[in-house]
């Protein structure tokens, strides 16, 4: 599994690179703030909504500490999707919040 950093994630940002961002946490902690740009899929629902996404994209996970996302990141990698997990989720996150 490919992974990155919260700072390296926040640093591209910065740079100019766009992410497909998925932010696999429940909705009421999404509600507390999120990278710009995320799509709330809940991780108990990525399976029921692996349609919505497109497989010639790469999409970065996120959650609260990295955990999640890289149950999430697993599971579609098994799929056939090409994914990136930000280890250390929001915790770690220094950047904007939407």
């Amino acid at each position: 599994m490919k992974e990155m950093t919260a700072k390296e994630v926040e640093n591209q940002l910065n740079e100019g690179k766009v992410f497909d961002i998925i932010d696999v946490r429940e909705t009421d902690e999404v509600a507390e703030g999120k990278i710009p740009g995320a799509i709330n899929i809940p991780l108990g629902l990525v399976e029921f909504r692996m349609h919505e996404l497109d497989k010639s994209k790469e999409y970065l996970m996120v959650c609260r500490s990295g955990g999640r996302s890289g149950r999430a990141s697993q599971f579609l990698e098994g799929q056939g999707f090409t994914i990136i997990n930000m280890t250390g989720g929001m915790l770690a996150w220094e950047g904007k919040v939407e």
